[in-house]
């Protein structure tokens, strides 16, 4: 069940420009418990998704190691990265997340292939993959 904190700390849900959507998700801790509401924006250029490393740790996570990660910018970052359990679309998956600074919160393509779904972003949604090959 998601918990009733606003999604993102307060931030209003902004409209869909093509090729780029935020979606409604929960976070929550690996072992199960209630989720935290959270929209991400879905960006399939990142590898992982990333949540602020302030909420994952008011939900009891911790890194379990630290990664170099480029930018989209081309610059580089090193942050915390561990596992995070995900609710989207009525299924939730342990995940891979990076430990962000706060306010930056990113689906990324990782967890998108964990739960078979794709950026539907002419329709600003995620849809159903597939095209699934083994």
């Amino acid at each position: 069940m998601m918990g009733s904190s606003a999604s993102n700390r307060g931030r209003t849900r902004p409209e869909v420009i093509v090729g780029i959507f935020y979606v409604d998700a929960g976070i929550g801790q690996t072992a199960g418990g209630d989720f935290r509401a959270v929209t991400p924006l879905v960006d399939t250029g990142a590898t992982h998704s990333m949540m602020p490393a302030s909420l994952l740790e008011e939900l009891g996570l911790a890194p379990d190691e630290w990664l170099a990660f480029t930018l989209a910018d081309g610059s580089a970052v090193e942050y915390g990265y561990g596992e995070a359990r995900f609710a989207i679309a009525g299924r939730q998956r342990t995940c891979p997340v990076a430990f962000g600074p706060d306010g930056q919160y990113l689906l990324g393509a990782t967890t998108l292939a964990v739960f078979n779904l794709v950026a539907d972003t002419d329709n600003g949604r995620l849809a159903p993959a597939t095209d699934l090959t083994l």
